[in-house]
């Protein structure tokens, strides 16, 4: 259920908010893919943040930099996954915000299905699951000793964070997180790497934004393949994540249905001036 008395007004602005480093193979099919997305009283602004990359990405992403659908920030350093989804948030404008990576693990054709809901007015937050009953989150061909420990690893933070937050969601750490503007309101986010994940979705639980789960396609890549995560560095910040979020202050939203303020991020990422670019470089918060 909203918590917002009517749905989001349309046509409106979907911003799609991706981070990208060192992803030269999958980029620019994955930035065309947003941009030709396709639907009705919609319209699609692509935020990339790129941090970066040191095989050649920045070149690829900046051959966009010109499209008036996207906007391009580019980061000095790498500080990880949160940093530059925290970076995007800053620079998105759409009422509708949907978390993509530049992996192709994900298909844009999720998107209608995703924000249709919100569209709709009956929630304000919606997850991507990628489990479909009687078949692993994971099926990696080239790391088959690899995929049941991630996907049996999946379960037990799943309960974990179902314990802590007293929620029955199946796959909470899914990249695909679609939510109103208006749901971050306010709310402070600190996270650098795959914690952030963590972050989001406790916050907006705790603020009251329950999602809902719809099915959606997903390819896992293994290590060999680009994927980032580390197994022993990880998992101990989700589970400070966890109980940190938890227990923290949260901003009152008890007016939430009024005009979405910018959030609060800290510890912006660093940039040179000139670092955004593209037709609304102007437009670029103050560091």
């Amino acid at each position: 259920m909203s918590r917002f008395p009517h749905p989001p007004p349309t046509p409106l602005t979907l911003s799609v908010v991706m981070a990208v480093y060192n992803e030269v193979e999958t980029v620019a099919t994955a930035i065309e893919r947003v941009l030709a997305v396709d639907i009705p009283e919609v319209d699609v602004e692509l935020v990339v943040v790129e941090s970066n990359s040191t095989d050649g990405t920045r070149p690829v992403v900046s051959r966009y930099a010109d499209d008036p659908r996207m906007r391009l920030v580019l980061q000095d350093a790498p500080q990880g996954k949160g940093a530059a989804v925290r970076e995007g948030f800053r620079h998105a404008t759409g009422g509708i915000v949907l978390i993509q990576d530049a992996d192709l693990e994900y298909s844009v054709d999720d998107y209608p299905r995703l924000i249709e809901p919100i569209m709709r007015g009956d929630v304000d937050f919606t997850l991507g699951c990628r489990h479909i009953p009687g078949q692993s989150v994971r099926v990696m061909e080239k790391a088959r000793l690899v995929a049941p420990v991630m996907n049996t690893a999946h379960w037990v933070f799943t309960w974990f964070f179902n314990v802590t937050y007293g929620t029955r969601l199946r796959d909470p750490f899914t990249m695909y997180k679609v939510f109103r503007r208006e749901c971050i309101d306010g709310v402070e986010f600190v996270s650098d790497r795959f914690d952030f994940d963590w972050e989001l979705a406790g916050k907006l639980v705790r603020l009251g934004y329950v999602p809902v789960e719809i099915p959606v396609e997903y390819k896992a890549r293994s290590f060999h393949g680009g994927k980032k995560v580390r197994f022993f560095r990880d998992p101990p910040t989700w589970i400070r994540a966890c109980l940190r979020f938890r227990f923290c202050s949260l901003p009152d939203q008890s007016g939430a249905h009024r005009p979405a303020a910018a959030p609060t991020v800290r510890g912006p990422a660093r940039r040179r001036k000139g670092d955004l670019v593209g037709n609304r470089a102007g437009d670029a918060a103050d560091g």
